[in-house]
């Protein structure tokens, strides 16, 4: 297995295409309101990002996928497809995952949205699993495991009576969209590949509210909840630096 070790330059290459994911995310969110199709929020993020940003949205086209962005409702865990005909509505939650390239580097994030109110339990769900994005973040750092992650992220998924899909993981990136290693969301403590500084890679855990697995409909890319309750997915692209992780699709509202 090899992985990529990004220098200083290519990780401020990292860090502009970084930056520019994050804006796509800040830029949609006030249109992410009951009535709004997902078609419709996938042209807007298109638009930006091919003329404001004078940049490439990653996921047109790869592997024939066909949208800019993957939007996920409510049990879908991830790849939810945009369509034009799939309305929004009051109490929704929704995953919006983006990827931005910029001069040939890659910037790989997802938020959680929610549309107009919604039940205390899915406010709650969105609540610790962006806690749990966190927690893998904060123990990133040279001479760490990549277990470690896992082993932080499902403990804190756990204690709070939700489970971790194990099918789907983060992954390297860089000048290649999903490169070595694979990030696991659930695992042991001092465990699997030691961390380097210079490694760059994602952490999206995908949280249920039920059980941990999970079915592909008929279309291939859209994964659901085998038991149809919610799911809920936050991600960061992160550079390993020697005093730990720095957040490269940092977003303006978190501190």
């Amino acid at each position: 297995m090899k992985i990529s070790i990004k220098n200083s330059k290519e990780i401020e290459k990292m860090r502009v295409a970084g930056k520019l994911a994050a804006e796509v995310l800040e830029m949609i969110t006030p249109y992410v309101t009951p009535g709004i199709s997902t078609g419709e929020l996938d042209k807007v993020c298109f638009n930006h990002i091919v003329n404001t940003q004078n940049a490439i949205p990653a996921n047109v086209g790869y592997r024939g996928y066909e949208k800019t962005i993957c939007s996920s409702i409510n049990q879908v865990i991830c790849h939810g497809i945009p369509d034009d005909n799939r309305i929004l509505k009051e109490g929704d939650i929704l995953n919006i995952d983006v990827t931005v390239i910029k001069d040939g580097w890659h910037g790989d994030t997802s938020k959680m949205f929610l549309v107009g109110k919604c039940a205390p339990h899915n406010e709650r769900l969105v609540k610790i699993t962006q806690e749990c994005l966190y927690k893998g973040i904060e123990v990133v750092k040279p001479g760490a495991y990549l277990g470690d992650i896992g082993y932080a992220i499902q403990q804190h998924a756990e204690k709070n009576y939700y489970s971790v899909v194990e099918e789907y993981c983060g992954h390297g990136i860089g000048n290649v969209y999903h490169e070595e290693p694979q990030i696991l969301h659930y695992g042991k403590e001092g465990k699997g590949i030691k961390i380097e500084e210079g490694m760059c890679f994602t952490i999206e855990p995908m949280i249920n509210q039920g059980a941990k697995y999970c079915k592909t409909l008929k279309d291939g890319w859209t994964v659901e909840t085998r038991d149809g309750r919610n799911s809920a997915q936050w991600e960061h692209t992160i550079a390993v630096q020697k005093n730990g992780a720095e957040i490269l699709t940092k977003r303006s509202e978190e501190i």
